[in-house]
C-alpha cells in the first residue's frame, strides 16, 4: 500500500462519519436505560413469583398438595375446611369457555372484514370503535351483564337464576372481541399483497382469497390473538365477581351461579382473614394455579406461533 493510499485509508470520510466520544457515552447512556427498562419487566415478574411460591409452600405444608388437586369441594373459610381447587377451575373453564364461543367467530369475523373488505373510511371509524370497547372498565361491564344482559337471557330462559356463568360469560367475550380481532386484523394485514394478487390471477373471489390464502398465512398471528383473548378471559376477575355469583361448587353447567380463582381471589382479599392464616394463604395458592395456567396458554402460543412460521 503506498503512503497517499494508506493516508486516505486512515483519513474519516467524513466529519459527520468520524467517531466522537460524546457520541459513544450518549449511546452507552441510551443503552444502558433501555437494559434497565427491560429489566425491570423481568425483576417485577421474578418479584411476584416469588411471593407467590413463598405464601404458596406456607399453604402446601398444612394441605396436601393430593386434597388440593383431587378434592371436589372448596370451603376454605368454614370449620369443615375443603381446598379442592377444581372446584374453582370448572367455573373459570365454563365462563372462559362462553367467552370463547362468542369472541373468537365474531372477533374473527371482524379481522377479515375490515382487513380484505372494509374500504379505508369504514376502517378508521371501525378501529376507533374497538379500540374504546377494550378501554371500558370491566366493573361496568359486570353491571351490564348483571342487570342488562341477564334479565334478557331469563326471558328466553325462565329457570335462569339471577347470577350464571352464562351471563358472565356472554359479557366477558363482548369485551375480547377487541382484542381477538384487533390482533388477528393486524396479522392479516400483514400477509404480502403478492399472495393476493396471485389468488385473484388464479380467478379467485375476494372470499375465496380471504379463507384460504389470507387466513392460512396469517394463522400464527391469529392464533397468537386467541391464545391473547384465553389468557384475558382466564384472569378476568370483576365480571364474574359480579354476575357470576361467587358460589363456590363443582358444575359444568354456564346456566348455574359458580366461583371462579379470580373471584375467590377477591372476596378473600377484602374479607377480615388475618395474614398467614391458611385461608388467607389460599388465595396465594389459587394465584401461583392461575399463573400456571396462564404460562402454559403462553408456551402453546409460542409453539404455534413458531411452527406455522415455518410451515407458511
Amino acid at each position: 500500500m503506498t503512503p497517499s493510499v494508506a493516508a486516505s485509508a486512515a483519513r474519516p470520510v467524513s466529519d459527520r462519519l468520524a467517531k466522537r466520544a460524546s457520541r459513544h457515552v450518549k449511546e452507552r447512556i441510551i443503552e444502558a436505560i433501555l437494559f434497565a427498562a427491560a429489566a425491570i419487566s423481568v425483576f417485577v415478574t421474578l418479584g411476584i413469583l416469588y411471593v407467590l411460591l413463598k405464601e404458596s409452600f406456607v399453604f402446601f405444608s398444612q394441605v396436601p398438595l393430593w386434597d388440593f388437586l383431587t378434592d371436589t369441594q372448596w370451603t376454605p373459610l368454614f370449620d369443615d375446611a375443603h381446598f379442592g381447587i377444581i372446584v374453582l377451575l370448572s367455573g373459570t373453564a365454563v365462563s372462559s369457555f362462553v367467552a370463547l364461543l362468542v369472541a373468537v367467530p365474531i372477533g374473527t369475523v371482524i379481522a377479515i372484514f375490515l382487513s380484505e373488505f372494509a374500504s379505508p373510511r369504514t376502517r378508521e371509524i371501525a378501529k376507533p370503535i374497538l379500540e374504546v370497547l377494550s378501554g371500558i372498565p370491566t366493573v361496568v361491564f359486570g353491571f351490564f351483564a348483571l342487570l342488562f344482559v341477564t334479565p334478557i337471557l331469563q326471558w328466553f330462559i325462565p329457570s335462569l337464576p339471577g347470577f350464571s356463568l352464562l351471563a358472565a360469560g356472554l359479557v366477558m367475550g363482548i369485551m375480547i372481541i377487541p382484542i381477538v380481532s384487533s390482533i388477528s386484523e393486524d396479522a392479516m394485514r400483514a400477509v404480502p399483497m403478492a399472495l393476493r394478487e396471485g389468488s385473484y390471477a388464479m380467478g379467485a373471489t375476494r372470499l375465496q382469497t380471504a379463507l384460504k390464502v389470507v387466513f392460512p398465512a396469517a394463522i400464527s398471528g391469529i392464533g397468537a390473538a386467541y391464545i391473547l383473548g384465553i389468557a384475558r378471559a382466564v384472569g378476568e376477575t370483576m365480571i364474574l365477581a359480579i354476575a357470576a355469583g361467587m358460589q363456590p361448587q363443582l358444575v359444568w353447567n354456564p346456566m348455574e351461579p359458580a366461583a371462579t380463582i379470580t373471584s375467590f381471589i377477591v372476596q378473600v382479599a377484602l374479607g377480615d382473614l388475618p395474614h398467614g392464616s391458611v385461608g388467607y394463604n389460599t388465595i396465594f395458592a389459587a394465584g401461583l394455579t392461575l399463573m400456571l395456567f396462564t404460562l402454559v396458554f403462553n408456551m402453546l402460543g409460542f409453539w404455534l406461533q413458531r411452527r406455522y412460521r415455518e410451515r407458511y
